[in-house]
């Protein structure tokens, strides 16, 4: 979920309440996304705007704000259960679903996956108790239990600054229902900290596809980030139910036409190692520029696009050949 920060109390949904955008607890509006990632781009392809107790317990409050009378309070797991079950019966194909913590901790919600057959690796709280052959344990006291010699150096996917290497293990976590369930740890190498997943698959798997799917989760933020920055997520100023859905509905287009032009870009033409390949902002930056009048000529701005992937191939080099020679 992502958050908008808002001021008084008549826009739909707000309230007092932590948002991941502030990092604490502000008067704001929060919305659960559901969003598609993959090899050759992502985006989000649904949402559900989260209504508070303090709405849904106040009918005329919710019917000045055009919310409909058949909407009842749901918990945000219960707004991704419900997202992810509509895509599915959609006809969306996934190997596995991801999410943080408040999602993980959801009992809810993993057991709508596995009714389905959904794989998943999902965040869980150190607290959070998982339920063994011996009984129910915390996450971090099972951890515990992993010898030194299960833990593996790998990377959970490229980012900006490079490949994210940490120190990954595995616990078999026995369970008498059908699937194979596991504990997934990672250790961050610099501080020593601990994050906890759950992973259900209905097949087994390698540890690798664990690591590379809970690594998929990062995607959700970029998407956030550059829906923001590229498609002005954030930046509507309406109050009411269904002015909000147009408005996010639109932005999402705006960004999935971006996240597949992107890709459809890369598949057509071929980069070498001394040009960066297109991205959503260079995109949308080349779209703005060819629709708009301009000074220049085509010519003159595709070359501008081109001078400024060549610096990014070279600073993308450069940083990946430091990031080698650091030590382990």
């Amino acid at each position: 979920e992502t958050g908008d920060l808002k001021k008084g109390t008549h826009t739909v949904g707000v309230q007092r309440q932590y948002t991941g955008t502030a990092g604490r607890i502000e008067n704001s509006q929060v919305a659960v996304y559901l969003a598609y990632s993959a090899p050759r781009g992502h985006t989000a392809i649904d949402r559900e705007l989260y209504i508070p107790r303090s709405w849904t317990d106040d009918p005329d409050r919710c019917r000045s704000a055009g919310i409909p009378d058949t909407h009842t309070f749901a918990t945000k797991p219960q707004l991704a259960a419900r997202m992810i079950e509509r895509a599915l019966d959609a006809g969306t194909t996934a190997d596995w679903v991801t999410g943080d913590e408040v999602y993980g901790n959801n009992t809810h919600l993993r057991t709508t996956l596995e009714q389905r057959g959904q794989n998943y690796v999902l965040a869980v709280s150190c607290r959070h108790h998982i339920t063994t052959a011996a009984g129910k344990i915390r996450a971090d006291l099972l951890a515990r239990r992993i010898p030194k010699r299960a833990w593996q150096k790998l990377s959970a996917g490229a980012g900006a600054k490079g490949h994210r290497h940490y120190d990954w293990a595995l616990a078999h976590v026995t369970d008498e229902r059908p699937g194979h369930r596991h504990l997934l740890v990672h250790r961050n190498r610099r501080t020593g900290e601990l994050a906890h997943y759950l992973c259900y698959s209905t097949h087994p798997t390698t540890l690798q596809t664990l690591v590379r799917t809970a690594g998929r989760r990062w995607t959700v933020e970029e998407t956030f980030q550059s829906s923001k920055g590229l498609a002005g997520l954030d930046e509507h100023q309406v109050r009411r139910w269904t002015s909000w859905h147009r408005w996010v509905t639109l932005a999402m287009l705006a960004h999935a036409f971006l996240a597949v032009v992107t890709a459809l870009e890369r598949d057509q033409h071929q980069t070498t190692s001394a040009l960066s390949p297109l991205t959503r902002n260079e995109i949308q930056h080349l779209f703005t520029t060819l629709v708009t009048h301009a000074a220049h000529d085509m010519a003159h701005r595709l070359g501008w696009s081109q001078w400024r992937r060549r610096h990014q191939a070279r600073a993308k080099t450069a940083h990946y050949r430091r990031q080698d020679v650091q030590p382990a």
